[in-house]
């Protein structure tokens, strides 16, 4: 197991019927700051994970990859290599805490994005100028026998 941080999610609307319903979350394993070996950084790597437990960006997550990825109950037939098992409350080393869920600042809300610009749409062609309309042309009135 690895602990990670969660830094995005990933959608997928096509893909095969077993994943379906399946939330899909960008981790980012982090190991121990080796010099003083009182914090967490990043390896540099990123994975998908299936995420059965909730976990949201920002979250330090557990996670498990390749076979034992699917060792879960709930994938056990889903064709995934990383898998969320735990969400972290606190990791301590060496007798410090290097990690605390209640310490971390909470994310910023980032502001909601723009409504997505359109391409802009062809100009419409112009309308046809209407033709005159043809006078009415007078025909004699026929005789009528009464």
């Amino acid at each position: 197991m690895f602990i990670a941080k969660v830094t995005g999610s990933v959608i997928a609307t096509q893909k095969v019927e077993s994943m379906v319903g399946n939330k899909l979350l960008v981790v980012e394993p982090y190991r121990l700051e080796p010099q003083d070996r009182s914090s967490l950084v990043t390896t540099g790597r990123t994975f998908i994970a299936v995420d059965m437990l909730g976990a949201g960006v920002g979250d330090y997550v557990l996670i498990t990859q390749g076979s034992s990825a699917r060792l879960t109950p709930e994938t056990k037939h889903l064709p995934i290599d990383c898998v969320v098992v735990g969400i972290v409350d606190q990791a301590h080393i060496d007798h410090a805490c290097v990690y605390s869920r209640e310490e971390t600042p909470a994310p910023e809300a980032k502001p909601e994005p723009a409504a997505k610009k359109s391409k802009p749409k062809a100009a419409p062609a112009p309308k046809p100028t209407p033709l005159p309309e043809p006078e009415p042309t007078t025909e004699p009135e026929a005789d009528s026998d009464e």
